[in-house]
């Protein structure tokens, strides 16, 4: 079953991606992960999969929110779109990232911007609109959403044409790393998007995160140096997931490195719902190893 949904999703990601981008189109892809975060490392590592297989060439800019510069940018990369790193920070939980996609948006009205695939969610109503009015008024941006509920919200409350796209993740070939040692492995979030006063975890089942780098991380800025830490942080996670002999998570990227490991796994949701609503979406939940509790 996994064989099908991951090879239906990549299809879908490769449908996507080749409406903005041809063979030796240049491109930017800005808000790099810089931080411990598995899950948006392995978005990362899929954008830059699918977009080689696409145009045959790496990014000509690369940033993070906070050491992007727009001389760089327009020196590096002159014309092509700008495409913003997927994941789940449209929203007010993560208001560096916010920030930056509405500074892009403001600040870059006549170049192509893509948002790629990304969850929603605003607590404040205020600050949703004013995203929505952004976007709006932009000339030309295209936003992506991973689920049905996000583009929902997306058409209805920000009366936005946002177009439905899995997670880029999707796009990785993984494999386990080692034998699994651990009956039940918890990978739950200890984050903003914890869900407080959640059930007891199952009896013996060992918690973990991944929200810390081991020692010796790749240092540098260059997208050469980017890469190198995305690939460490997905290796991490996937070292952490192989001692599962079945796990438990509250993270979308436990799910779907899950799946991509056919790795048994149980989910339960963060605090707004984002893994059940990408379970529904693209149907990577129908059986008892992955169902929601």
């Amino acid at each position: 079953m996994n064989a099908a949904l991951i090879s239906d999703q990549r299809e879908w990601l490769r449908q996507v991606y080749a409406r903005h981008l041809g063979y030796d189109s240049p491109y930017a892809l800005v808000d790099f992960p810089d931080h411990p975060n598995v899950g948006d490392s392995a978005i990362w590592l899929g954008e830059l999969t699918i977009l080689r297989a696409i145009t045959g060439r790496d990014p000509a800019y690369v940033s993070t929110w906070h050491d992007f510069n727009r001389q760089d940018f327009l020196r590096a990369c002159p014309e092509g779109p700008l495409l913003i790193h997927g994941g789940g920070n449209l929203g007010d939980l993560w208001p560096h990232h916010q920030n930056f996609r509405e500074s892009l948006l403001l600040d870059f009205r006549d170049r192509t911007i893509v948002q790629l695939p990304q969850s929603i969610f605003f607590r404040d109503s205020s600050a949703a609109l004013s995203f929505a009015a952004l976007a709006k008024c932009h000339p030309d941006f295209t936003l992506y959403v991973r689920d049905h509920a996000s583009l929902r919200y997306a058409r209805s409350t920000l009366a936005l044409p946002a177009q439905l796209a899995p997670d880029s993740a999707m796009m990785l070939d993984l494999k386990r790393q080692a034998v699994a040692s651990e009956p039940i492995l918890a990978l739950m979030r200890t984050d903003a998007e914890r869900v407080e006063g959640a059930p007891d975890l199952p009896a013996g089942a060992k918690l973990v995160d991944w929200l810390e780098d081991d020692d010796g991380m790749p240092g540098g800025h260059d997208a050469a140096s980017r890469e190198r830490q995305a690939v460490a942080r997905v290796n991490r996670g996937v070292a952490l997931l192989s001692r599962a002999q079945h796990l438990l998570t509250d993270r979308l990227h436990g799910h779907i490195l899950a799946l991509l490991l056919d790795l048994p796994h149980d989910i339960r949701d963060n605090c707004y719902g984002k893994l059940s609503a990408y379970v529904a979406s693209w149907q990577t939940g129908p059986t008892p190893a992955n169902r929601a509790v």
